[in-house]
């Protein structure tokens, strides 16, 4: 049988090679500097070569070191991309569940607690990757993705719920606005309580606070028609955009609504634990997001791993309860 040559001097090596310091090498590895040196050493001794040359305080590799760092940097890639494969492998019940911030931070948190007790052997890990992107490279099990189902054609996706649009502010402008009649029981002139939902199918409300307050917008891609297609559906014109009322995430503009900076229309699974709490309220009945919905997305093969599907499972439960 053939002499193999050390994992850990190919490791080494690999470092070495990429930073361009045995020193750098050895913080990346973790281990001391003289133990890169060695396996550096032994590697060389073991092919009967010189790898590197010495280039100031760095080191760099020579012709040979560079034709060995071809072959064996994809081979040691492979080899790291294995083991993580199998550290997921369906023994695990650790998943890495990926979702916009929005949805993480405003969805996934007030929840966590029922999944727990819902499932207490499943471990969720949670990422936020807004592209698209490979399962695989980025170590994703499940998506829950807001957004469209054709943009993943190699995976498997379920619809969970359509999207709904809605207007939202926080209780204290409909307070200021005066509208008590329209949205709550007068008692000696003031607002007793405003409802988590305000009926106002003729539009006047909306209107009136969006005459006294100023719009929110968010400037990502996927949220720049939120306004438009409400207004459309509410037959009312676009409110303009004023100057430090645009932000470029979703997590932000809600904020600034709680905060009573202005009028936003947002959609419901974003904010709908900012209601049921008190710090928002919606305004008239939602619209449907033609360009977006709520889908369960993965790879087929992932499908058969039982904390994968108690997960599935756990998800349209949530969105049934709509």
């Amino acid at each position: 049988m053939r002499k193999l040559v050390p994992l850990k001097s190919i490791y080494a090596f690999v470092a070495v090679a990429e930073t361009g310091s045995m020193t750098e090498a050895a913080e990346v590895l973790n281990v001391s500097h003289s133990a890169v040196s060695q396996a550096i050493k032994s590697l060389e001794s073991q092919l009967n070569v010189t790898l590197f040359r010495r280039v100031g305080r760095r080191v760099e590799l020579n012709q040979d070191g560079r034709r060995y760092y071809r072959k064996v940097a994809p081979a040691l890639m492979q080899i790291v991309e294995a083991s993580e494969s199998i550290a997921r492998s369906p023994l695990s019940n650790r998943l890495t569940l990926n979702m916009v911030n929005s949805l993480a931070l405003h969805w996934w948190i007030p929840r966590v607690t029922e999944f727990q007790a819902y499932a207490p052997h499943v471990d969720v890990r949670i990422s936020n990757i807004a592209h698209i992107f490979d399962f695989e490279q980025e170590g994703v099990d499940v998506a829950l993705l807001h957004g469209k189902a054709d943009e993943w054609p190699d995976y498997y996706c379920e619809k969970l719920g359509d999207d709904e649009l809605i207007m939202v502010c926080s209780p204290q402008l409909l307070e200021n606005l005066n509208a008590v009649d329209a949205v709550s029981r007068i008692d000696d002139g003031k607002i007793n309580s405003v409802s988590t939902m305000i009926e106002d199918e003729s539009g006047v409300i909306a209107a009136r606070l969006l005459k006294a307050y100023p719009a929110i917008f968010v400037s990502n891609p996927r949220r720049q028609a939120d306004w438009q297609v409400w207004c459309d559906e509410k037959g009312m014109a676009v409110p303009r955009q004023q100057k430090n009322l645009t932000f470029a995430a979703s997590v932000h503009a809600v904020q600034a609504a709680i905060r009573r900076l202005g009028v936003l229309i947002s959609h419901k699974q974003f904010v709908r634990d900012d209601i049921k709490h008190g710090m928002l309220v919606q305004v008239g009945q939602p619209v449907l997001n033609p360009h977006q919905a709520f889908y369960f997305v993965s790879s087929p093969d992932k499908l058969k791993h039982e904390s994968v599907m108690t997960l599935r499972n756990w998800l349209k439960t949530q969105f049934s309860e709509l």
